[in-house]
């Protein structure tokens, strides 16, 4: 039975990194995958996953109001071969509506999907994609990474381009390691309490 999955973590945890490793191992044995990502996501050029660490495969761009279930049917359809596994790269911007589309692949379709994304925003707020993937999602997997104290990094910090810490703002304005720094609990509460 196929099932949704939702991994999530921090920034610079890997998880781009983990979706291109898990879509290429399916490739390496002759099977089709379907790569999504946000849109809004242009960092490595409209319609492409890249990790830090050099990976890159080219992906299908959505938009909030996309039907992704309409999407995969219509891969499915055209003479390509059956599709292995569905993945997504930046979860966090899907509406609660595209999670739901994803679940239906799983449960009507068959396929598997894997979501890749943040759980939460520079202030400690859900994203509307994580926050119905946490409710829907059939299996969680946290995605690790540490605080510069040696901790888990669960939170983050968005700097402005002068590297001062940013507590208010607009949930969405992507970016990496130029604007974004993961923390544990302890230091992102000190640090969005202090400069």
């Amino acid at each position: 039975m196929a099932k949704l999955y939702f991994n999530y973590a921090t920034m610079n945890a890997g998880k781009s990194t983990m979706l291109l490793q898990a879509s290429y191992n399916y490739r390496e044995r002759g099977m089709r995958t379907a790569i999504f990502i946000a849109s809004l996501d242009e960092r490595a050029g409209r319609g492409r996953i890249s990790s830090r660490i050099g990976l890159q495969a080219d992906a299908i761009a959505f938009d909030a109001g996309d039907d992704l279930y309409a999407l995969v049917e219509t891969l499915r359809a055209d003479g390509s071969g059956p599709i292995a596994c569905v993945f997504v790269d930046e979860a966090q911007f899907l509406s609660e509506e595209q999670v739901w589309q994803l679940a239906r692949i799983a449960d009507r379709l068959g396929i598997p999907v894997m979501a890749y994304g943040l759980r939460t925003d520079f202030q400690g707020r859900l994203f509307p994609g994580s926050y119905a993937l946490l409710a829907i999602a059939d299996e969680l997997r946290e995605v690790r990474t540490i605080c510069h104290c040696g901790r888990k990094a669960t939170m983050v910090v968005r700097l402005d381009a002068e590297g001062k810490v940013v507590r208010q703002g607009a949930q969405v304005e992507v970016g990496g390691n130029d604007k974004y720094v993961s923390y544990c609990r302890r230091h992102w509460e000190d640090t969005m309490q202090h400069d």
